[in-house]
């Protein structure tokens, strides 16, 4: 299970350490041996394909905290896949383990999730990123408005960013998810609940986390409401005189 944190506290002893205990089979031992540095490079590119995508939001909020007298971000999370989790999925998919083709055939190595206040915010935010004229879009699912069937929503985004070597730019892939404060709120207690061992009922509970997600969504719709009435409010209040 891959986990966002607050700030890329990835580094190269802990990804030693990650491999060494997680690893469970003697050709991914083999292969880790034969291209440990460049495993590690590539990682690297990563951490900062990340960096590039979260100094691009920071500078947006800044700008729109401006604007709108309100910050649209509420917090920033990223993870890097460890390279257990990037094993099974290239060997659950039929790739090749090579560094090759995790760049070639893995997206959401890197990975960037941005907690916004209101629904609207993540299509601000999101519409400005794609604006950016080094930012290219590789795919996009709106989850928000075409919810998964256990009531998950989130805005998911692959994109390609250029990070800057010391003689040369090279192009890397980042997920990125945007989504409101109350959806990280339902996703994160789904995902942990999911885990859960010896659970009876699981179609019940499927259906009551459904629900809470569509109460989250209600909840969203609600706050998003208010916000605009209070804001409608003080554009029609006099200004005070100087």
């Amino acid at each position: 299970m891959d986990v966002y944190k607050t700030d890329t506290e990835l580094n190269e002893v802990a990804i030693r350490e990650d491999i060494l205990q997680k690893i469970t089979s003697k050709e991914a031992i083999r292969w880790f041996q034969e291209k440990s540095f460049s495993y590690r490079k590539l990682m690297a590119y990563y951490r900062c394909a990340i960096m590039e995508v979260e100094t691009k939001f920071n500078v947006l909020n800044e700008e729109f905290s401006l604007q709108y007298d309100r910050n649209p971000i509420s917090s920033i999370k990223s993870r890097l896949k460890s390279f257990y989790s990037i094993q099974d999925k290239l060997q659950r998919n039929g790739f090749p383990l090579t560094v090759e083709s995790v760049e070639k055939n893995l997206h959401d190595v890197a990975g960037v999730r941005i907690i916004c206040a209101f629904p609207d915010d993540v299509y601000m935010l999101a519409g400005a990123l794609l604006k950016q004229d080094d930012i290219t879009l590789v795919s996009k699912k709106d989850y928000i408005k075409h919810p998964k069937e256990n009531g998950y929503r989130s805005l998911h985004l692959i994109v390609e960013v250029p990070i800057f070597l010391e003689h040369n730019k090279k192009i890397m892939k980042v997920e990125i998810q945007l989504r409101t404060i109350a959806m990280d709120f339902w996703a994160s207690l789904e995902h942990r609940l999911k885990y859960k061992k010896e659970i009876n009922c699981s179609q019940y509970l499927s259906e009551e986390l459904r629900q809470c997600a569509d109460t989250s969504a209600q909840l969203d719709l609600r706050m998003d409401k208010i916000r605009k009435m209070l804001e409608e409010t003080g554009e029609q209040e006099p200004k005070a005189s100087l």
